[in-house]
């Protein structure tokens, strides 16, 4: 891309440019007297920034957008509740979007910054202090920040408070494959220990191998980007997670769900979700874990069970994920609690949820069907007649959908719109989850 960055902005009442279309080189030029907003949502295209767009401009805050361009329609545009919409030509994760960024943030005076990408993050943590000067990061703050995206530091401290963490061998180079699978066996979860490559402007994600073929080249693909390897074995129960907002020692609001379906089928984003009550063993290890590494912020603690329900720590996310909107429709409004939190206010108590409510992403769902059809006979992959049943049955229960909201309609037919169009840019790679869930 080029290194300079175009940008469209919406009008509101904020004072910022008040011609809707308008295509500037230089935001920094459109406004003499910055005028404030209240967030800038970065990575908009997104599911959870548009719950996040959502939850503060319906609460009559000043919410603008941004992402970068890559030709699919960006559904939080259409919000009624995004009042500012950026578009960048840069891409993410690269110094050409952190000088537009600086230009955007000098132009909208925006208080509060919320990426939702681990390109994003990544960008904003090399340049922290920096940016620091302009806005407020809805970020947890370095170590914690640096210890809950390495999966490898993550699981060491766990493994020292007593917490359940999966055998794993660390692997550096395609070699090393034979020992590991004599150490873990068949199948196997394939996972780097940083989903993001600086390097390369790429996430990589975690692959289930069933034969030594497969672990070889998934090894292969993967430490070719750099980095560790972690081989670990295949768990075959639910897959639960836990949600906190911590800050100043104290918990803020608690959130539990389990992820019915995901796509893709290991370690995807969830497309059919339900909230739970919070189970007393991951429930008290997460917390105990958040604790530890004083991760303040909203943090995403994600487990897996056994065949015999024993729970296995996986990860934690440090950044709103894309399943957000389960939470803030049970009742625990997450973006609103970050951003007070990053804003430097009083942070509401959360005191409760709605246990049973289910949330679908059907897009995605659409995707997990057909990948199940192509990959039948695999761990994880219902047989094509059980997941077309299970897809099709899933519309006869009552549900919430990702993107529909009866009080700001116009995001979920960008999102029907754009989405064959999705499809289609992905039908080389195969279908998979967004690049940003």
């Amino acid at each position: 891309m080029g290194s300079n960055p175009v940008n469209k902005f919406q009008t509101c009442s904020c004072g910022l440019p008040q011609d809707n279309d308008a295509v500037i080189t230089h935001p920094s030029q459109r406004a003499s007297r910055p005028a404030t907003c209240d967030a800038l949502v970065l990575d908009a295209r997104a599911r959870q920034s548009l719950v996040t767009v959502r939850s503060l401009g319906s609460r009559g805050l000043c919410i603008a957008a941004l992402d970068s361009f890559d030709g699919l329609p960006v559904p939080s545009f259409s919000s009624r509740w995004c009042h500012h919409k950026i578009i960048c030509q840069a891409e993410e994760g690269r110094v050409d979007y952190l000088t537009f960024l600086e230009q955007v943030l000098d132009s909208t005076g925006a208080r509060v910054l919320i990426p939702s990408s681990d390109g994003t993050i990544a960008l904003l943590r090399h340049y922290r202090e920096r940016l620091e000067h302009r806005v407020r990061i809805a970020l947890a703050k370095e170590p914690a920040l640096g210890i809950a995206l390495n999966k490898e530091q993550t699981l060491e401290i766990a493994r020292r408070l007593g917490l359940g963490v999966p055998r794993a061998v660390t692997v550096t180079a395609g070699s090393e494959v034979g020992a590991a699978l004599h150490e873990i066996g068949l199948p196997a979860v394939v996972k780097p220990v940083e989903s993001w490559r600086g390097g390369e402007h790429r996430r990589v994600a975690s692959q289930l191998v069933t034969t030594p073929d497969e672990a070889r080249r998934a090894v292969e693909e993967l430490t070719g980007f750099g980095g560790m390897i972690l081989f670990q074995p295949f768990l075959s129960g639910r897959r639960e997670s836990i949600s906190f907002l911590y800050a100043n020692g104290e918990i803020y609001a608690r959130f539990a769900c389990w992820g019915k379906r995901a796509n893709p089928p290991l370690g995807g984003a969830s497309v059919l979700r339900q909230s739970i009550a919070i189970p007393q063993d991951i429930g008290e290890q997460a917390e105990r874990l958040v604790r530890e590494i004083e991760l303040e912020g909203y943090s995403h603690v994600e487990f897996r069970r056994d065949s015999a329900g024993y729970p296995y720590l996986m990860e934690i996310n440090p950044r709103l994920n894309a399943g957000i909107e389960l939470a803030v429709r049970a009742g625990v409004d997450f973006p609103y609690l970050l951003y007070q939190w990053a804003n430097g206010e009083r942070i509401d108590m959360a005191k409760g949820y709605r246990v049973g409510e289910q949330m679908r992403y059907l897009g995605g769902d659409f995707a997990a069907t057909l990948a199940a059809l192509r990959q039948r006979g695999r761990p994880e992959v219902p047989p094509p007649a059980q997941a077309i049943f299970d897809f099709c049955a899933s519309f006869f229960v009552p549900m919430s959908y990702d993107y529909l909201d009866w009080r700001d309609p116009f995001p979920v037919w960008v999102a029907l719109i754009g989405f064959p169009r999705y499809l289609l840019r992905r039908g080389g790679k195969g279908l998979s989850s967004k690049r940003r869930d």
